[in-house]
């Protein structure tokens, strides 16, 4: 007769290595884990935020070598080896980023819940583009959800970091 073996949670686990906010991390996972669970879960950086698991309000955004992705769609196994920001990420020493700062100040947080994934898509956009439109940012930031702001506090604060940005590139030109 052959006697079939089951396997445990932990036979099917992968070990990989996770590059976040510039701390790597060797981490056993299902291969069927999303980026976001292992984020949450295994590495308490909660920043990160589930909102739909369909990759639909922006509310899980992650930075994956610079480029905005939904966390709650992409596989941990996918993006081993690749550099992935959080928002926890953004700021340096204890200090805000100048993008938090600026959506700080333009009164662009009711709720915060949709913050941070916000917060990385303007980060992405403004690396690729610092100088954008209105429309560019509405066009943008189009894939991220706030069922509080209206969303003109949140294009305000954008505009306003990319203002603050170009000045500090200026000043290290």
């Amino acid at each position: 007769m052959n006697e079939v073996k089951s396997l445990g949670a932990k036979e099917l686990n992968k070990e990989i290595e996770l590059n976040v906010n510039g701390e790597k991390h060797s981490l056993s996972v299902a291969p069927n884990k999303t980026l976001l669970s292992v984020l949450r879960s295994q590495l308490g950086l909660t920043g990160t935020k589930y909102g739909c698991g369909a990759g639909e309000c922006g509310a899980c955004t992650v930075l994956v070598d610079g480029k905005p992705i939904p966390s709650c769609l992409t596989l941990a196994v996918a993006v081993k080896g690749k550099r992935i920001t959080t928002i926890e990420g953004l700021s340096q020493n204890g200090n805000l980023h100048p993008i938090q700062e600026e959506f700080v100040k333009s009164m662009a947080i009711q709720c915060g819940y949709c913050t941070p994934g916000f917060v990385l898509i303007t980060k992405a956009l403004l690396d690729q583009n610092p100088n954008p439109t209105d429309e560019e940012i509405k066009q943008y930031i189009k894939g991220n959800i706030c069922r509080c702001t209206g969303y003109v506090k949140i294009v305000e604060a954008i505009n306003a970091a990319a203002k603050r940005l170009r000045k500090t590139r200026e000043v290290k030109i």
